[in-house]
């Protein structure tokens, strides 16, 4: 488990600002919020074929009529050194932004809050009255995204079922003929505003929320808006107080995926192909125009100072949600017979070259024992003080140059094993330094108990 790149670029920025604190632990924070992201990529190399390196068919995003072999890349090596090229650069522009702004944030702050029956919405679409609809899932959700692509006989850009698994989703719920027509030219393959079992699938009401910190407004939407949906939506919030009295130096963002998930938001013209996230705008083509129709009430009510009405906030059936959890507990832990939790299985080797990788496995236990929320399952120390075997951390698990790997020896063993990574840099100080694992195991029929271990001292040198 790592940062996204987003998270990486706060890591970094932090890091620069509190340059000797562990992260999320200085006094400046840095966010590197989502915004309207929902046709949004970090692999900049595009889609390509996975067996001929060729780039995909571009309307259904397949190659030789599969979806699973479209898959997209890059910019680096992996995902994780995409990941870092492309935090680095959202970091560097960034700290140029803070380094550069000039702009001082001055007036009111406020906020408008309403819940908002999605599935009930009437808009005005080219001249005649149109409607939201209950959530639904076209069958191109299911074939994914280039990201990440789904399976079996789905395509993007599906705009006819298929039998087979319309017969499937049916045993779940079939959608009526006024479902069908509303989500037209969706075809559904999950019907999820009326599968309630165990709870809800989709909500039919969501939040919404809007802010001000002066000149700033932002826009919680509780969903991925796409690129044009997003530009659309802060055009119109825009407009409306601009209309109302407030001046053109007001600026709207997007905080996205606030509150309610309700999936994806495209724009009415992006509804007709139903690629991925066509498909999964749930409540019909017209889902953009309501959103974009209850921010402008929001942000009426805001220039004239009145209060915003809601519908009532949808019930929570909190007792279902934690009824259901299909997480199967850790029974009990153990290392090998004549070797004990935290033992070295491979060791460290004595000397490396700075820029090289260290690691070390020992014997350890399942870490859902204990998240070790802030805490750490490993540290890299370094040797301050020869004569009185004095060591200080450096480096803990959540940082960039640590990697922490887990596994069971085999499904069925109460034993595992845990391998500890030190990707060091050209510019580390050359000197004494060690890997520490900590953790904790559970005794059969017990409670969670700690353990430790160490590896053996190590030097890095030029």
């Amino acid at each position: 488990i790592s940062s996204d790149n987003k998270g990486y670029a706060s890591l970094l920025f932090e890091e620069d600002m509190n340059p000797e604190a562990f992260p999320g632990q200085g006094e400046f924070v840095a966010a590197f919020a989502q915004s309207n992201l929902g046709d949004v990529s970090p692999n900049t190399r595009g889609a390509h074929c996975m067996d001929t390196g060729l780039p995909c068919e571009s309307n259904h995003s397949t190659c030789h009529g599969k979806n699973e072999l479209c898959v997209a890349s890059g910019p680096g090596k992996n995902m994780m050194d995409s990941t870092r090229i492309i935090a680095t650069l959202q970091y560097k522009k960034a700290k140029e932004l803070y380094a550069g702004a000039k702009t001082r944030l001055e007036g009111p702050v406020d906020f408008r809050h309403s819940y908002v029956d999605m599935t009930k919405q009437t808009v005005e679409f080219e001249g005649k009255t149109a409607h939201t609809c209950k959530p639904a899932m076209g069958f191109s959700f299911a074939a994914g995204t280039t990201d990440g692509p789904g399976a079996f006989s789905f395509k993007q850009g599906m705009q006819k079922g298929n039998k087979f698994w319309s017969l499937v989703a049916g045993l779940l719920a079939k959608p009526s003929k006024e479902q069908v027509a509303c989500h037209k030219p969706k075809p559904i393959l999950l019907d999820t505003g009326e599968m309630k079992f165990p709870f809800a699938w989709q909500p039919s009401t969501v939040d919404l929320q809007l802010v001000r910190i002066g000149q700033l407004l932002i826009a919680a939407v509780p969903g991925e808006f796409t690129t044009m949906s997003g530009r659309r939506l802060r055009k119109a919030i825009k407009k409306r107080v601009v209309d109302l009295g407030w001046g053109e130096d007001m600026t709207v963002v997007i905080a996205g995926l606030s509150g309610t998930y309700s999936d994806y938001i495209a724009t009415y013209e992006e509804y007709q192909d139903q690629r991925y996230e066509a498909a999964s705008t749930i409540f019909g083509p017209h889902t953009l125009a309501a959103y974009i129709q209850n921010f402008e009430r929001l942000a009426t009510d805001m220039v004239k100072a009145a209060p915003s009405k809601s519908d009532p906030a949808p019930a929570l059936d909190k007792t279902a949600i934690n009824d259901y959890d299909f997480t199967l507990p850790v029974v009990w832990d153990t290392a090998p017979p004549g070797s004990h939790l935290g033992d070295l299985i491979k060791d460290v080797k004595p000397s490396y070259k700075a820029g090289e990788s260290v690691s070390a496995e020992f014997h350890a236990a399942n870490p859902r024992n204990n998240l070790m929320t802030n805490s750490t399952f490993l540290t890299v120390e370094r040797l301050v003080d020869d004569t009185s075997d004095t060591w200080t951390i450096i480096l803990k698990d959540s940082s960039w140059q640590t990697e922490f790997h887990w596994s069971k020896t085999s499904v069925l063993s109460s034993e595992s094993k845990t391998k500890i990574v030190w990707n060091t840099t050209p510019h580390t100080e050359p000197g004494t330094y060690r890997m520490r694992h900590m953790g904790y195991y559970r005794p059969l029929a017990e409670s969670p108990r700690p353990y430790q271990g160490n590896s053996s001292p190590f030097k890095i040198t030029n």
